[in-house]
């Protein structure tokens, strides 16, 4: 019986998941990030303390456990992101770390919300991060938009546009505004695209002390977006001053020039992204698929600087997370994504007689000594029969043994063509190696 949230794909849809996995995991390597994995749990402490998902978070309790017994897995939870548990990975073992450390980790997270068509419960990550001792180079937050946009372009999926903005624009905006609460008037901000301007604007003065004015004001600069640099001129004629806010025009006008250099179009700045999380002091990322916008984003990060630190130590860092699981299932959802076969095979051996398995068995051992997805058929029906098997599950080609010393041949199910053969030297065309992934 099916779990809400927890999605389970079909072969094919699993075959398309490994795909996308294997792109995003090369373009990873591309730009020099090491694999990482880290545990699925954390102390409760950790986790409760980063933002509103920490309202989210599963817990793990052994069944048998004894309650008496105290300190036992009841203080531990699922992670719900990969970030957290990077930072701890990172101050548990700076001392063998080289910095900067450039990491990438895909797995699973948990997150207890509520189940929608594209968010689950259990869904897959991609994340990429680089951490730094005391203080992290800018030209980081101006590389990680470039990294995904690579992966993305490696993929059959819709345009993406990676909306940015700065937490230091909307907090050095809101406090020269004279609102000594930003990070409150932030998480109201936050909520524009679920609950609308006006909704907004009425939490913004009963939650954040706003007046009227101040709120009206807050909305105007969620208002902005540009893709390009004509949003510093649009935050001033704003009118208003803070020392926090023109560092932050500063580095997003960075980010969104450095994009429209390298991969145009890509960026847009975009002053009403804010991300739930607590952790996020500057350059903030969130992910648009074309056609899907209305879903939200399937991409997100940003800039943390006191995510990790002991005593006199810090470990700042900046961050961008793919949501796999995500993006695949609103493609999934939408029919968006097809692959040429539901299984990896390309050739299906044809049994004549049961006599002759091994014979069989031998002919796709040498086609898979060479890199072929090779079966035998499961038994030795009619021709007819064990072509109808393999035509079902799209394989493209069936192989005939050669009877009483005639030549093996190899007959192509889709065109009918069907040509003499050798196991050993015999390949497919490129296309056909592999199964294809388009979009739908």
């Amino acid at each position: 019986m099916p779990i809400s949230g927890f999605p389970e794909w079909l072969p094919r849809q699993r075959m398309i998941e490994q795909y996308v996995l294997d792109k995003i995991r090369s373009t990873f390597e591309l730009y020099g990030f090491a694999p990482l994995e880290t545990r699925a749990v954390e102390p409760l402490e950790t986790l409760l303390s980063k933002g509103e998902t920490s309202k989210e978070v599963y817990l793990l309790r052994r069944l048998q456990e004894d309650p008496a017994a105290g300190g036992g897995d009841d203080q531990l939870g699922l992670h719900f992101d990969l970030t957290v548990p990077f930072a701890r990975f990172v101050l548990e073992n700076s001392g063998k770390l080289q910095f900067p450390f450039r990491r990438y980790q895909i797995q699973k997270v948990w997150r207890g919300e509520r189940p929608q068509e594209g968010r689950y419960r259990e869904f897959l990550q991609a994340d990429i991060d680089v951490v730094d001792r005391d203080s992290l180079p800018f030209h980081y937050d101006t590389e990680m938009p470039l990294v995904i946009g690579d992966a993305f372009r490696s993929l059959p999926i819709p345009r993406a546009t990676i909306l940015v903005n700065n937490r230091k624009v909307c907090e050095g905006f809101y406090r020269g505004l004279g609102l000594e609460d930003p990070e409150q008037v932030l998480r109201m901000v936050d909520k524009l695209d679920k609950i609308g301007p006006e909704k907004v604007a009425a939490l913004l003065v009963e939650t954040a002390g706003a007046t009227d004015a101040q709120a009206a004001a807050c909305l105007r600069l969620a208002e902005i977006s540009a893709t390009d640099g004509s949003f510093v001129d649009a935050v001033r004629a704003l009118g208003v001053d803070n020392p926090l806010l023109d560092e932050g025009l500063e580095e997003l006008l960075r980010v969104v020039e450095a994009a429209a250099e390298h991969a145009p179009g890509l960026i847009r700045a975009e002053l009403k992204i804010a991300r739930g999380l607590d952790y996020y002091t500057g350059t903030v990322y969130e992910t648009q698929l074309e056609g899907y916008e209305r879903f939200g984003s399937i991409c997100s990060g940003g800039r943390y600087e006191n995510l990790a630190s002991s005593g006199n130590e810090r470990f700042p860092g900046v961050g961008i997370s793919i949501g796999v699981s995500r993006m695949l299932g609103l493609l999934f959802g939408h029919d968006a994504l097809t692959i040429s076969r539901s299984v990896p095979t390309c050739v299906v051996v044809a049994l004549p007689n049961e006599d002759l398995r091994g014979r069989c068995d031998r002919i796709a051992q040498s086609l898979r000594s060479r890199g072929i997805s090779t079966e035998v058929a499961p038994t030795a029906a009619k021709f007819g029969k064990q072509i109808r098997f393999a035509e079902r599950r799209g394989v493209p080609f069936v192989w005939f043994p050669g009877a009483d010393g005639e030549p093996d041949t190899i007959k192509d199910i889709r065109s009918g063509e069907q040509v003499e053969a050798d196991a050993a030297s015999w390949a497919p065309p490129d296309a056909d190696r592999n199964p294809l992934i388009s979009a739908g």
